[in-house]
């Protein structure tokens, strides 16, 4: 039997909740967590269509990348479209969860899967968050280094980019003595032990801080286990909003546009002028991202690709660069295969479903 519970288990590794934005309604939204799930449906929006495809598929459990309201509500007299369905989903005991910038924020999410779909190398954080890290210092019993390490890597420590269980260790001897009362892993009560121990030290964002202490003490033989916490200044590679990647080989500003076009199945692209000079390095943002800009500009992107770009916006690009809005749904549309993808991996053998609903508001006359 598989919980809610379970599910966000699942989810929240992969786009914490703790990296959504202060505007932001992620996380679980109907439902209750120690609830049976009889099927996943995944999806962009939701909207009335997908209550419906998700009845029809047997799915109690709704996942959306954009939450189906941000704001609080004070009447659900279903007035309104989230008012709606809101009432159907708790009538109907459908759970609503939904992993919106938090997804947006980790390098493997909505911007990272669209650089990927581009074919893009050495991808990285187009803006990358700060003061976010912590190194974790301890000292662990030789007989159990790689016990300890194991669970504090799965605990979520140790990435740095795209290389994860990153450590640095060096051995050397502890001392301490046990007191009356104790109960010591080592050694005896009131005489001076020595014990071989390795000094482990890792990095870890501050949200996965909890949870990373924790799996180090429980998988710690010490009683009482030493060690330090030091917060760091360095930006996280692993965190932030957008992607920049290299094109190889690279190519005429044309030819990436009409590749941008038939990868993400757009029916117009709209873009700056061209400056006749070829594409290499590219950044992106998934939805809204014309507020990096200028990290697009300063990062030697050649083209950067967002969406919901306004009028006076297009004022601002400089001659360096070519910017394109892809539009919302089109630039987001893959980030509901991230999130099955997870809970494929997670759930081989449970029903988890992609909408086949086009949940796009948007219309194009050509």
């Amino acid at each position: 039997m598989v919980l809610v519970k379970d599910i966000i288990s699942v989810i929240e590794f992969k786009a914490p909740p703790g990296l959504q934005e202060s505007y932001d309604n992620s996380g679980l939204l109907t439902g209750r967590r120690d609830q049976e799930v009889t099927g996943i449906l995944v999806c962009l929006d939701v909207i009335p269509e997908i209550l419906d495809e998700a009845a029809k598929l047997g799915c109690n459990f709704i996942l959306s990348h954009h939450p189906p309201f941000f704001s609080a509500m004070k009447q659900f007299s279903g007035n309104s479209l989230q008012e709606e369905i809101l009432i159907r989903a708790i009538r109907n005991d459908i759970i609503l969860y939904a992993s919106h910038t938090n997804l947006d924020s980790v390098i493997d999410g909505v911007s990272g899967r669209m650089a990927d779909k581009l074919g893009l190398i050495n991808q990285r954080i187009l803006v990358p968050r700060e003061d976010d890290l912590i190194k974790l210092v301890c000292f662990i019993p030789a007989s159990h280094l790689e016990a300890v390490s194991k669970a504090i890597f799965a605990a979520g420590a140790g990435t740095i980019g795209k290389y994860d269980n990153c450590s640095f260790q060096v051995s050397g001897n502890g001392t301490f003595r046990a007191g009356k009362g104790s109960h010591p892993f080592t050694g005896s009560i009131g005489t001076v032990h020595y014990e071989p121990e390795t000094r482990f030290e890792t990095i870890l964002p501050k949200h996965r801080l909890n949870q990373v202490v924790k799996a180090m003490l429980d998988s710690h033989p010490y009683e009482e286990v030493a060690y330090d916490l030091f917060p760091l200044i360095n930006i996280n590679p692993a965190q932030g909003l957008g992607i920049i990647g290299e094109l190889e080989p690279d190519c005429s500003e044309p030819e990436f546009l009409k590749r941008v076009k038939e990868v993400f199945r757009l029916p117009v692209i709209r873009y700056s002028r061209m400056r006749n000079k070829q594409v290499r390095k590219v950044a992106m943002c998934g939805g809204s991202g014309i507020q990096f800009l200028n990290q697009a500009i300063f990062s030697g992107a050649d083209i950067y690709l967002t969406a919901d770009i306004k009028y006076h916006s297009w004022f601002d690009v400089p001659g360096s660069l070519l910017l394109a809005d892809i539009g919302h749904f089109e630039s987001e549309q893959f980030a509901i295969n991230v999130l099955a993808d997870s809970l494929i991996e997670n759930f081989p053998k449970f029903a988890v479903y992609l909408t086949k609903v086009n949940t796009n508001p948007i219309n194009y006359l050509l």
